[in-house]
């Protein structure tokens, strides 16, 4: 799985649990305002999160392969669909499904990787 995927479904994952700022890695510096969450992590990469409504729009670079990608997540009850873009023009597209402190999470990419994994708030994923 590309490094911007596992960031974006981190980046979702993090604001799924709702404190966004208390669960971002030590070695990112963020900075925060009412909608908007933007970070730099040791490595060199780089996101942002905007909210807007139950509609939250993430973007990033990854400094390694350097490039630069989009997603779009909706949020429709525990359901969080999502669709991705890269700059060198992978798409991926998925679902974050929230069960009590757990989330069922399936995604697939044209890149040709695809997954689906579990994650809990009190085991990690």
């Amino acid at each position: 799985m590309k490094t911007a995927l596992k960031c974006s479904l981190l980046s979702l994952g993090l604001l799924m649990i709702g404190n966004a700022s208390a669960q971002v890695p030590a070695l990112a510096t963020c900075t925060r305002s009412a909608n908007l969450l933007a970070c730099v992590d040791a490595d060199g990469n780089a996101y942002s999160v905007n909210t807007v409504g139950n509609t939250l729009y993430l973007r990033g670079f990854e400094k390694a392969g350097q490039r630069y990608w989009a997603q779009t997540n909706s949020r429709f009850g525990q359901l969080t669909f999502f669709t991705g873009i890269a700059s060198d023009g992978e798409a991926w597209v998925g679902y974050t499904r929230r069960v009590g402190w757990t989330t069922i999470n399936r995604f697939s990419s044209s890149g040709g990787s695809s997954a689906k994994f579990t994650c809990s708030r009190i085991t990690g994923c």
